[in-house]
């Protein structure tokens, strides 16, 4: 029982949250919110393989969550819709259920080729460069993207809820909710099992210190190369997900603001610790949707107390005046995060008895 315990615990968490959807206990939007908090798990672990794990800077994971979610809604309405884009569908609707995960598979494979294109000349170069290099990059693939006018350009690009309608069709449940739940579980295993291999103990090796992992044989380019190629693979997964949530994708949904999400999610549950970023995901997810009621409550107080003037609202731009804020102080006052570099298993070590990747 205690080798399966993470596989159990996925396995209940997602039949729990099904059954109380299915009761009525929970609406659709609790369960959006729920379904957010793993695409953000998804996209944050991802981010901290490279900034975690290998020490290195991306700034600009967002542009691989934009590659993920095109391609992803690209797939999904060529596989199972009728589009003038397209044409006639490739498979049966009713097929979608079953045949979704070539989506996901796919928008994760094209973002890890993205991400390598980006990795091959980044690599070359040394301390700080690929920050700039990947904010670039996020550049590069949105403006690519909106300039494509056959997949809606500036527009967007829609059709997916179609696909996610013909899951509900065939069977009703809340299939994003789902697939969600379990690519949050592939990538968590992904990554672990990777840091314990021998692969991983050279991205460790990179973080520690780069010149001596190269003295004692560590191919410290592929390694790196690698890495980022998994990660951005990761983050196209997240993307996917998202695109096929909303049913609506925009390529300035993954600009450098989404990127700068990733970073506050990483920093703020603490480099190179799954579990803690996990935890940051999930606490920021609820921060950015209580900002949504605390604004307009806190609009009200302040033209109660006459501290604002009655021609003046506070908007929801405030928010991302807030999120680099949060990377500032954390920055500041708390480098390390909520756990550093450690897992929840050195913060509680009975936990290892339970706690173990299979």
């Amino acid at each position: 029982m205690q080798r399966y315990a993470i596989n159990i615990l996925f396995g209940t968490a997602a039949i729990v949250l099904v059954a109380l959807a299915q009761a009525g206990i929970l609406d659709k939007y609790v369960l959006t919110v729920i379904t957010f908090m793993g695409i953000n798990c998804i996209f944050a672990v991802s981010l901290n393989l490279v900034n975690g794990h290998m020490g290195e800077f991306s700034c600009g994971h967002g542009g691989f969550m934009c590659v993920g979610a095109y391609v992803g809604s690209l797939l999904s309405v060529a596989f199972f819709t009728n589009s003038k884009l397209f044409g006639p569908a490739l498979f049966a609707p009713e097929l979608a259920h079953f045949l979704f995960p070539l989506v996901l598979v796919g928008a994760s494979f094209a973002a890890a080729l993205f991400g390598l294109i980006v990795a091959l000349p980044s690599f070359h170069t040394r301390d700080d460069y690929l920050a700039i290099i990947t904010i670039a990059a996020n550049y590069i693939i949105i403006s690519i993207v909106e300039n494509i006018d056959a997949i809606g350009g500036p527009r967007g690009f829609s059709g997916m809820k179609r696909v996610v309608n013909s899951m509900s069709d065939a069977a009703d449940l809340p299939w994003m909710l789902i697939w969600t739940i379990i690519g949050l579980f592939v990538c968590v295993m992904a990554l672990y099992r990777l840091m314990t291999s021998t692969y991983g103990k050279g991205i460790s090796a990179v973080c520690q210190n780069e010149v001596a992992a190269e003295i004692m044989g560590v191919n410290t380019n592929r390694v790196k190369i690698m890495a980022f190629m998994v990660s951005s693979g990761l983050a196209g997964l997240a993307g996917a997900l998202y695109a096929h949530v909303y049913g609506y994708v925009n390529a300035q949904s993954f600009n450098i603001l989404k990127s700068t999400e990733g970073l506050v999610m990483v920093y703020l549950g603490g480099m190179g610790s799954i579990s803690g970023v996990l935890l940051a995901a999930i606490a920021f997810t609820l921060l950015i949707e209580g900002l949504r009621f605390i604004i307009p409550w806190l609009n009200d107080v302040l033209h109660a107390a006459n501290l604002l003037p009655a021609s003046y609202e506070l908007s929801q731009v405030w928010k991302w005046v807030i999120i680099p804020l949060i990377l500032i102080l954390l920055m500041q006052f708390r480098p390390e995060g909520f756990l550093g570099n450690r897992e929840l298993t050195h913060v509680f070590p009975r936990l290892k008895r339970w706690i173990t990747f299979r």
